[in-house]
C-alpha cells in the first residue's frame, strides 16, 4: 500500500500519546496514513503482549489509519543493526511514504533515543540501490519529522489538533491496561506514572500549552532537521 505518511514508534501507544491528533487530521484530509510499532511493549509494567495487541487494533480503528505493523524488535533493547534496518527498509520500500514521523533523538527513555537514530539511518539507507530487499526498489521518504516525548525540543512547527483532540484521547483510552480513566483493570496491577491521574492531566496540559503557542485550543509540536520550503502563497495561512 502506498502511504502519504508513516508514523514510527518504539512502543504501541507512543503515536497515540505524541502525534495521533496529527495522524487523524491527515486521515480526515483523505491521506493514506500508517503506523509502525518497533516493539510489542513486552516490558511494560502493566498488561501483556496479548492485551496490547487488542488495544492497538482498537486504537487503530478509532484513528481510522490504513496500515499498521509491528517489527517485533526487543523492547528495552532496540538495536541499530543491519538486520533490523533491513526490516524497516523493507516496510519503507513497500509503503513508499512521502513523509515519516519519528521520536526526537533526546529523551529519558533509551528506546526512544535509539529508535530515533535507527529510523533516521534506515530512512536514508532505504534510498540506496545497492542495499537489496528482494525485488523492492530503493526509496527514500521526502522528510523525517520528529515528535516530542518527555523532553522539550526545538520546535519547527505545531499542528492545530483542536478538531481531532477528542478522537486522539479516545484512541489513547483504548489502552485500558496502561492509562488512567480506563475499564476492567485488575486490582493487582501496579500503578505506574502513566497509569496515574497526573499523567492523564499532563496529556491535556501539554496539548493545551502547544495549542496556546499558536493561538488555538490544542496542538502537537514537531521538529525537522532540514529547512522547510514554505510557498509564499501559503504565508498568510501560517
Amino acid at each position: 500500500m502506498k502511504l502519504d505518511a508513516l508514523f514510527i514508534a518504539s512502543h504501541p501507544d507512543d503515536i497515540e500519546i505524541t502525534s495521533a491528533g496529527t495522524a487523524i487530521k491527515l486521515v480526515n484530509d483523505g491521506k493514506k496514513v500508517g503506523i509502525v510499532d518497533l516493539t510489542q511493549g513486552e516490558l511494560s509494567t502493566r498488561g501483556n503482549i496479548k492485551t496490547r495487541r487488542t488495544e492497538t487494533a482498537n486504537a487503530s480503528k478509532v484513528m481510522g489509519i490504513h496500515y499498521r505493523t509491528n517489527l517485533k524488535l526487543k523492547d528495552g533493547n532496540i538495536q541499530n543493526t543491519h538486520a533490523n534496518r533491513l526490516k524497516l527498509i523493507k516496510v519503507l520500500r513497500e509503503t513508499k511514504p512521502g513523509i515519516i514521523f519519528a521520536p526526537y533523538p533526546s529523551d529519558r527513555h533509551s528506546d526512544h533515543v535509539n529508535a530515533s537514530n535507527f529510523i533516521r539511518e534506515s530512512a536514508f539507507l532505504s534510498g540506496l540501490q545497492k542495499i537489496k530487499t528482494g525485488n523492492l526498489e530503493a526509496y527514500r521518504p521526502h522528510k523525517v519529522f520528529y515528535y516530542r516525548h518527555a523532553y522539550d525540543f526545538p520546535i519547527s512547527f505545531i499542528v492545530d489538533i483542536s478538531d481531532t483532540y477528542a478522537k486522539k484521547m479516545e484512541a489513547i483510552s483504548c489502552y485500558a491496561s496502561q492509562f488512567f480513566k480506563t475499564k476492567n483493570i485488575s486490582a493487582d496491577e501496579p500503578e505506574t506514572y502513566i497509569s496515574s491521574k497526573l499523567f492523564w492531566k499532563d496529556l491535556d496540559t501539554r496539548a493545551r500549552f502547544f495549542g496556546f503557542k499558536i493561538g488555538v485550543e490544542f496542538g502537537e509540536p514537531f521538529f525537522c532537521f532540514e529547512d522547510l520550503n514554505i510557498q509564499a502563497t501559503n504565508l498568510l495561512k501560517i
